[in-house]
């Protein structure tokens, strides 16, 4: 399941070319199927070119579950790579995962870049030198990690870049909203899920979450928003740490 928000990292929000080639689309039922090309894609719909020309746009709800994977997987290239380890949290990091295995993960990876040449990055540390590729709601999510005291991995941060009070109710929103649909997508129905915090609860230096998930190896996934410095930003917490839905402010 893990490859799944690997896939949707690489494609939200974007429509990605894909080659022209006739395809046989299955309605959601199975029972029916047309064909056509496609054309592009987002999050929930995806257009399609008829074989006599017509374009039109179709819910992937209603279609078969194997064609948003179909779309999604060529989008990223093909088939989807997945990960090494079953465990893995978020793209192939694992929780437990030593600082050099982290290293060669986040190198490999096709959901995170960094900018940083390899030689700045034992004076930097990992925290902040790697983000999503591609945007998520319009702003890309930076990645932050702590350590246990064998400095092993135990929980991954993806965090936007902070943001002025004007953009909380609008581009931090939308990008909320689709962490809600990705996280949903990979761990079912959130144990705890709550509305889009009001700015006046967010004060500094305090991470104020929305929704909790339970992860499948035991950990959990928090979603919510945080303020540092004055300025605003949305977080997605993955810890080893099992939270319980009554420790939310």
């Amino acid at each position: 399941m893990r490859s799944i928000l690997l896939t949707l990292l690489l494609t939200v929000s974007v429509a990605v070319p894909l080659q022209a080639e006739s395809h046989t689309w299955k309605s959601a039922d199975g029972k029916s199927s047309f064909s056509g090309e496609y054309v592009s894609h987002n999050d929930k719909q995806v257009t399609i070119r008829r074989q006599d020309g017509k374009v039109f746009t179709v819910d992937f709800a209603k279609l078969h579950p194997d064609e948003k994977t179909w779309v999604t997987s060529q989008a990223a290239g093909g088939k989807a790579d997945l990960p090494a380890d079953p465990k893995a949290v978020f793209d192939n990091l694992c929780f437990g995962d030593n600082l050099e295995v982290v290293k060669k993960k986040l190198k490999a990876s096709k959901a995170v870049e960094t900018t940083l040449d390899d030689a700045f990055m034992g004076r930097t540390g990992l925290n902040g030198i790697y983000k999503t590729r591609q945007k998520i709601g319009g702003l890309h999510c930076e990645l932050f990690f702590d350590w246990t005291a064998n400095e092993t991995l135990n929980e991954i941060m993806l965090q936007t870049q902070g943001q002025d009070a004007e953009a909380y109710p609008t581009q931090m929103k939308e990008t909320w909203s689709q962490l809600v649909e990705l996280l949903g997508a990979i761990h079912g129905k959130p144990i705890q899920a709550g509305g889009y915090p009001n700015i006046r609860q967010v004060k500094d230096d305090m991470f104020l979450p929305s929704h909790l998930w339970k992860m499948s190896n035991g950990g959990s996934a928090l979603l919510g928003v945080s303020m540092q410095g004055g300025r605003y930003l949305v977080v997605v917490r993955f810890t080893t740490e099992k939270v319980q839905a009554a420790a939310f402010p």
